[in-house]
């Protein structure tokens, strides 16, 4: 049998005076005593429920019942009902090895409508301008049409001489940043054929390859950034860093973009990691779990 809500109130945490002073003003009599006395109850064992889910971490995402229970104070009797609850709904799940529990699937089912309805570019906003800030070289946000980045979001660099492009520029060179953040998620084979097909477009001097090119995006990959340092424009360097949703798929790219003259070689690899940063504090906003 399923528990009820009563059922996990019974034997639950050790309260404070403040709330048992707050409960007994509700019970003071009548129908509105008894009333206030139930919703406190409920409010409580709600509140339980999620201090239990808080105790699986990505770094302890077993835990057992006397774990629980001496983490949120609740008698070890009250946590085996709440996770009985919470199995039955999937929302927890057994180890068969360990025989401790873990977050189930069904927690999918309630968090996927808010990750895939979360606005990337609302999520990104504040972060650009702190990036911005800290940089003082103009921070955007670029997504992937299928065949270039398009930026969609922008925050100016304080300083008389930037470089920004208008909301809308699409950039479909693969020397790019942004285009190379995008493609290095790609298998190698589908690159050689966008490649092929001439979107996006390697320089037509023949100075790079499509190998020299996968090599390259093979370096964004385990760098965790993608450096244009004037090659697609001498007065520019582009830097940009990947941004992940909660399934590890790349739905973005975090830009800087600063004049060459202002980024000698040696700053390339601090502004780098400071765009990187960004992307991963978006990242991680988006529900994408880290390492």
């Amino acid at each position: 049998m399923t528990p009820t809500a009563p059922d996990l109130a019974r034997g639950g945490r050790h309260r404070g005076p403040g709330r048992d002073a707050a409960e007994s003003r509700g019970a003071g009599g009548g129908e509105d005593g008894r009333a206030g006395t139930g919703q406190a109850r409920a409010a409580s064992v709600i509140l339980n429920v999620i201090e239990v889910l808080r105790c699986f971490t990505v770094d302890e995402p077993l835990q057992g019942v006397t774990e629980i229970a001496a983490k949120v104070g609740l008698h070890k009797s009250s946590v085996s009902r709440i996770l009985a609850t919470l199995e039955g709904q999937q929302i927890v799940e057994r180890d068969q090895a360990s025989r401790k529990f873990r977050l189930g699937l069904g927690l999918l089912s309630m968090a996927g409508a808010l990750l895939a309805n979360l606005d990337v570019r609302q999520v990104c906003l504040p972060t650009l301008h702190e990036l911005s800030t800290a940089t003082r070289e103009t921070a955007a946000l670029l997504l992937w049409s299928g065949r270039e980045a398009v930026t969609v979001e922008q925050v100016a660099s304080p300083q008389q001489v930037k470089h920004t492009n208008p909301l809308g520029a699409h950039h479909a060179t693969a020397l790019s940043a942004s285009v190379q953040v995008f493609l290095a998620e790609l298998p190698a084979d589908q690159v050689r054929g966008l490649v092929g097909k001439g979107v996006p477009t390697l320089p037509h001097d023949g100075s790079i390859g499509v190998d020299q090119y996968l090599e390259r995006l093979a370096q964004v990959r385990d760098r965790g950034y993608a450096v244009n340092y004037g090659a697609t424009s001498p007065q520019e360097v582009g830097i940009a860093a990947p941004v992940r949703d909660h399934r590890g798929e790349v739905v973005a790219a975090v830009l800087l973009a600063a004049p060459f003259f202002r980024v000698p070689p040696d700053l390339v690899d601090e502004l780098g990691r400071a765009c990187a940063a960004a992307a991963s504090r978006v990242s991680a906003r988006l529900g994408a779990v880290s390492g």
